[in-house]
């Protein structure tokens, strides 16, 4: 089979983009043909295709130009157009569900979408707010004529089908037993710990800075636990908010020896920090999935998270926390850690 993967972005730093990355190589490895349309990104390919369609470089422009694509009829045709030849389209994320639902309409190609989410909008700032309202509605009217759907969890398929009718099948996303177990290369480990020069017990999170992966909220609950104990907490991820980036700074300053922040970390690397940390503990607000608590938990590592989006179905070791109780939530990583 010739199969199109379509993507707004193929980014490393980007967990959805990672599950682009797992299907289209498990695709490969099925003896399938597959190229990823994509706007732009950074992933190397492997055995299969990527297509970059362009869009503007500067970031708000970029934000527009994706809200409003659907008014460039000429690139929705032309991307269309280039999915005569395949059997079957896989969309992942408005606005791709555009041109997925086009070759549908007009090319009879099999339209399969792929759920990943997108975080709710209240937890963003007015303006993110509106923005991301509209593109809810634009993702919703886009996935209605899909033949399938996919959700990569639970939490999803229920979220899709009340949004818009469609149910789905539900694959959990695979993370590599071969690069995250409880034997990892203790050289390296100590290697990661020696960069940063890191203080036990070590407290890690990973993911995206953004606001719904509330940083904030571990920052604030990273300030009660060190009034007990004196640990570290390593964040890693890129930022992709200035002025939230700012704000975690600011509430960080009272432990800037105690705060560590590392910005994107390589496939290569990323696995020792997970073996260099005690806990893992995220306060995001919303997920899909949660790739990392898989990982830290694949590490030997247990999980303190908020009993939110598909955590109850991927955290098995850990604990989760009524939603947004930030003392509750540091209560319970110094009960971890003390035990």
């Amino acid at each position: 089979m010739r199969i199109a993967i379509l993507t707004p972005t193929f980014f490393r730093f980007s967990g959805p983009d990672r599950v682009v990355k797992n299907e289209a190589e498990e695709h490969v490895a099925k003896g399938n043909k597959v190229t990823v349309f994509t706007f732009k990104g950074d992933i190397k390919a492997k055995n299969y295709n990527v297509v970059e369609l362009w869009m503007p470089s500067n970031a708000t422009l970029e934000r527009i130009y994706r809200l409003l694509f659907f008014l460039d009829f000429f690139k929705i045709i032309k991307t269309a157009k280039m999915l005569k030849e395949y059997d079957e389209v896989v969309s992942f994320l408005y606005p791709m569900t555009i041109i997925a639902s086009t070759a549908r309409k007009y090319y009879k190609k099999k339209y399969v979408y792929y759920n990943v989410g997108v975080a709710y909008p209240k937890l963003f700032n007015l303006f993110e707010r509106t923005y991301m309202n509209f593109f809810n509605i634009l993702t919703n009217l886009s996935v209605k004529n899909a033949d399938s759907a996919i959700s990569i969890s639970d939490f999803l398929r229920k979220e899709l089908l009340r949004e818009t009718g469609l149910d789905s099948t539900v694959k959990h996303v695979k993370v590599d037993s071969k690069e995250y177990n409880t034997n990892l290369d203790k050289k390296k480990i100590q290697a990661i710990v020696k960069k940063h020069k890191l203080k036990k017990p070590v407290i890690l999170f990973v993911g995206r800075l953004s606001p719904h992966k509330g940083v904030h909220l571990l920052l604030k609950a990273f300030n009660i636990i060190k009034k007990e104990i004196d640990a570290t907490l390593v964040i890693v991820g890129k930022p992709t908010f200035d002025k939230y980036s700012k704000k975690l700074m600011k509430l960080s300053k009272n432990h800037r020896d105690s705060v560590v922040f590392t910005g994107f970390v390589s496939d290569e690397d990323l696995p020792y920090y997970f073996g260099a940390c005690d806990l893992y503990a995220t306060a995001t607000l919303w997920e899909g999935f949660d790739i990392p608590t898989v990982q830290a938990q694949m590490c030997g590592k247990k999980v303190v998270a908020f009993d939110v989006g598909s955590h109850p179905e991927v955290v098995k070791k850990g604990i989760l926390v009524k939603d947004g109780d930030v003392k509750g939530f540091a209560d319970a990583v110094k009960r971890m850690l003390k035990s």
